[in-house]
């Protein structure tokens, strides 16, 4: 579930992006994103979550010492409009 949120937020995707792109409905990424509910998520729901973020540049890290994480591919820009870009 964290890995989930943090690549949705990687992308800077909204839940409502993730639904339009995955098809799936928000109660079902919204217990995706739950550490609670996770469980309860259709196998295939939540594989088709993890292949649109892949397909969109996000790399799931296994856990080890450090724990579980994401990260954006090299050459990967983020889109999406959820937030505004702060100039730096």
């Amino acid at each position: 579930p964290a890995q989930l949120r943090a690549a949705r937020g990687l992308l800077n995707w909204s839940v409502s992006e993730l639904c339009e792109r995955t098809g799936l409905a928000m109660n079902t990424v919204r217990k995706a994103e739950n550490a609670a509910q996770y469980n309860s998520v259709y196998r295939p729901n939540a594989e088709l979550l993890r292949s649109i973020l892949e397909e969109a540049g996000v790399v799931f890290i296994d856990a080890d010492e450090m724990g579980a994480g994401v990260r954006l591919r090299e050459t990967y820009e983020p889109t999406g409009s959820r937030r505004t870009q702060s100039a730096n």
